[in-house]
């Protein structure tokens, strides 16, 4: 009888949500079987082929966005300028949603990518490609599982991850390429512990990193971090794609604004989250430390989202010993004596307010009854002897009228 009724009813969420994935599923397979027979240097040239696809898919949309960029640049009435600008930020996200299109579309071939280079770690201990200028660049930098011998490069499939070696050894099952889908489109997945978390965030971060845009992939401790961007970077490095982890670095440094700047980027919550209300701080562009925002996946979403957000992010500034040097303390002066003035100007208005209506006078001619009252209320409308006096039998309807 359960059976029927669950029939009856399509299933439960996780069987229909499997049966929506599973032809994107296969279609990942099978690009995956076709990849056997590509060598390593076409394998990873497969990250190039699907960034030149990006970007011809949005020419002519980033051709629009420059073009009213720099008309609102060079525009010199700032109510047009303005309204371009707006425009620019209209185009901008109607960008974002062309790339979403083009991501979906990339999304089967760019997780074969990944799920091929996963099993070609794990079958050998050393993958031999042509050296690029990013393979030396990454050797320049210490990566010692990368040899350079001639104009070739050795990647081996044993490396260092949070202090001790790991050997690549996982190939990415269905259930992983459905979590990856489903992280992909901005949900949550649930996944018991031993099912390959670590595993399926490799996926959309790939594909997404793939933009440009950069991919921020939030962890609840520094330990996980560091781990994490080491176990897996080395996949998304073989790829062509750039990884680093800010917790590596203290705050407001080169290094940690480099970070940022690489295509996939691992950290705590707290650094993420301190980071962006440093940023909030900054007195000009340069001091900032993270770029535009385009993608973030959180792992254990749990406790990040719920247990740790109950204790709030909370920042000051520093403030120098020098009051002088505040802006406060220099515009206060010429502020305090612009207020004088108005509170002197209402005053006058109102004293000949009351001589003119008390004398008779309440038409709204210059230097008259009316027009004086009116004037007082515009230039101090709480002033406490204007209210009482406005508090006079008829001397409201002075005003109205005057108004109107």
């Amino acid at each position: 009888m359960l059976r029927f009724i669950k029939k009856l009813f399509g299933g439960s969420k996780s069987e229909k949500d499997n049966a929506l994935y599973q032809p994107t599923v296969n279609e990942i397979n099978r690009f995956y079987e076709e990849f056997n027979v590509l060598t390593n240097d076409e394998l990873r040239g497969k990250t190039i082929e699907f960034r030149a696809r990006i970007s011809e898919f949005l020419s002519e949309i980033d051709a629009q966005i420059n073009e009213v960029n720099e008309q609102a640049i060079n525009e010199e009435d700032l109510e047009q300028k303005e309204l371009l600008f707006k425009d620019v930020d209209d185009l901008r996200k109607e960008r974002n949603q062309q790339l979403e299109v083009i991501l979906k579309e990339l999304l089967p071939e760019a997780f074969a990518v990944v799920k091929q280079t996963a099993k070609r770690f794990s079958e050998n201990e050393t993958l031999t490609v042509t050296a690029t200028a990013h393979d030396r660049m990454l050797v320049s930098k210490g990566k010692i599982y990368i040899t350079i011998e001639g104009d070739k490069a050795i990647w081996k499939n044993t490396w260092t991850a949070a202090g001790g070696s790991v050997t690549w050894n996982m190939i990415h099952y269905d259930v992983q390429l459905i979590g990856g889908m489903v992280l992909h489109d901005g949900k949550i997945a649930e996944m018991a512990t031993g099912e390959g978390k670590t595993l399926v965030s490799t996926l959309p971060a790939y594909l997404n990193g793939l933009s440009g845009g950069g991919v921020h992939i939030v962890t609840v401790n520094d330990y996980l971090a560091r781990r994490d961007a080491e176990w897996n970077g080395t996949l998304y490095e073989f790829l062509f794609l750039t990884v680093d982890c800010i917790d590596k670095y203290q705050p407001h440094t080169e290094a940690r604004r480099n970070a940022y700047l690489c295509d996939i980027t691992y950290g705590t919550n707290n650094e993420f989250g301190f980071d962006y209300l440093r940023d909030n701080m900054v007195h000009s562009p340069e001091e900032l430390v993270q770029r535009k925002h385009h993608f973030a996946m959180v792992d254990e979403v749990d406790s990040v989202l719920i247990d740790d957000a109950r204790t709030p992010l909370i920042i000051s500034g520093p403030v120098t010993a020098d009051q002088d040097a505040q802006e406060y303390t220099a515009l206060r002066p010429e502020v305090e004596r612009l207020l004088d003035e108005q509170k002197k100007l209402a005053n006058k208005f109102l004293i000949e307010a009351k001589k003119a209506i008390a004398d008779g006078k309440t038409g709204t001619e210059e230097g008259q009854g009316g027009l004086s009252l009116l004037r007082a209320h515009r230039a101090l409308p709480k002033n406490r002897a204007l209210i009482k006096f406005l508090s006079e039998e008829g001397v409201k309807v002075i005003l109205q009228k005057t108004e109107n």
